[in-house]
């Protein structure tokens, strides 16, 4: 059932047990296709002495091994082309997507047209979240080809029955072009590119980016849009209300998303992507409740072709709260940051985004844009944490600002930082995600 606030009535309000229960039965099919299709897990269950007969409850899927992007690469390694725990035919796939990851050799997802239309729902759903209906004229200015979030973004937003305008990246004249040609009144982007855009549109298009008129900003792929002080600058610069997105190329393209309330992401997965948060080290699996921060982990509900149980998506996580004044009923969090991305400063944890947060505060004194600069391989850094930041433009007093941020980021995060200011426009802009971290020891 449609209505103005939920795309999912019935689903998007489920009760906690009724859910339960729902899943249980879902993951217990999963389970039989998983030891029935996929060599690669009846072998990793057997390693792990785990049986079909083991899974009765929810409760006893922590019994059940981890899945690591590592073992997927090596599985595509040693048995192309999608690895074997690829459980579907190669006749039955449609379409194919590739993630290049931290090591450069592509990982491969293969959908089939179950997969397809499971995606296209669950991304629909989430978009609907944060606002995009019928009337909308949306400019998809993020990845379109390889991309996981690319064209089942286009199936998404057709599915709402909004227009979808494909420009990708690396076309930014042709955004602005497009946006005041056709009174697009959305962009779906990255927060980054977002940022980027408003200082491209005011350096070559000579134009205010409210002047634009665009009023909905759907962001996601990196962590950013719901970071206080950058979501405060991305208002201000696009008049826009602005809200956040989640997603796994390996799971689906959106699973968490920002209601009206923008006080954190919905779960929005329900009947076909399963949720634990564990605790990064132990492996430890910790309540969705409150204040509860860990790992996020994914398994597959209801995928034919590469279903993956208990998937480590290294996304860190802050549960925010597990009730909504709009009435869904899909707890809500904040992603933190990426577990591989966290550095440890004299045994205090220190996300990249956080110090982005600091360095943003500051607007407009600084322009937000910020790198970590590291001599040496992490996680451990040794102190002060070396920080390159941007002033911003009219900004007189560089020394009393950076001993400012310096003296903020050692309240805020515990940790020293020796801040070094540059010129506005000095550090790299990014279309896609952005990069906080600058490795001074790579050739």
């Amino acid at each position: 059932m449609r209505t103005d606030e939920y795309f999912d009535l019935e689903i998007e309000t489920m009760t906690p047990a009724t859910l339960r229960l729902l899943q249980e039965i879902k993951l217990a099919k999963q389970l039989d296709y998983l030891y029935a299709r996929s060599p690669f897990y009846r072998d990793k269950f057997a390693a792990a002495w785990i049986r079909r007969e083991d899974f009765r409850t929810l409760g006893d899927l922590a019994r059940f091994p981890f899945t690591t992007k590592e073992e997927l690469r090596e599985s595509q390694a040693a048995c192309p082309p999608l690895g074997s725990h690829m459980a579907a035919d190669m006749a039955d796939v449609i379409r194919l997507h590739a993630s290049t990851g931290t090591t450069g050799r592509p990982s491969f997802v293969g959908v089939t047209r179950r997969d397809a239309q499971v995606w296209t729902h669950v991304t629909a759903r989430s978009f609907y979240a944060q606002g995009i209906r019928p009337s909308d004229i949306v400019i998809h200015a993020a990845g379109l080809t390889m991309f996981a979030g690319g064209l089942p973004s286009k199936d998404a937003m057709e599915m709402i029955g909004a227009a979808f305008v494909p420009v990708g990246t690396g076309a930014s004249e042709k955004v602005v072009l497009f946006a005041k040609a056709l009174r697009a009144n959305a962009i779906h982007c990255t927060p980054s590119y977002a940022i980027y855009l408003a200082d491209y549109v005011r350096r070559e298009a000579k134009m205010d980016p409210r002047e634009l008129a665009i009023a909905k900003l759907v962001c996601g792929a990196e962590p950013g849009a719901g970071i206080p002080s950058v979501r405060a600058k991305m208002t201000e610069e696009w008049g826009a209300r602005v809200t956040e997105g989640l997603g796994n190329a390996d799971m689906a393209p959106i699973i968490f998303a920002e209601c009206r309330e923008q006080s954190g992401m919905h779960y929005n997965g329900y009947e076909y992507v399963y949720i634990e948060i564990i605790d990064p080290e132990s492996g430890e699996v910790l309540p969705i409740e409150t204040g509860v921060s860990g790992e996020l982990v994914y398994t597959s509900l209801d995928r034919e072709c590469v279903p993956l149980l208990r998937f480590r998506t290294r996304d860190r996580v802050s549960i925010l709260a597990t009730s909504c004044k709009c009435g869904r009923t899909g707890f809500k969090m904040r992603c933190i940051g990426r577990t591989d991305d966290m550095l440890i400063v004299l045994g205090v944890n220190i996300f990249p985004s956080a110090v982005r947060d600091v360095v943003s505060s500051f607007y407009p004194q600084t322009t937000g844009e910020v790198q970590i600069l590291l001599d040496e391989p992490g996680p451990g850094v040794k102190p002060p944490l070396e920080v390159a930041a941007e002033y911003g433009s009219g900004t007189q007093d560089l020394p009393a600002l950076r001993k400012k941020i310096e003296e903020k980021i050692k309240a805020v995060l515990s940790v020293s930082a020796a801040v070094q200011l540059v010129p506005p426009g000095t550090l790299p802009r990014f279309e896609m995600k952005g990069q906080l971290i600058k490795k001074l020891y790579e050739k």
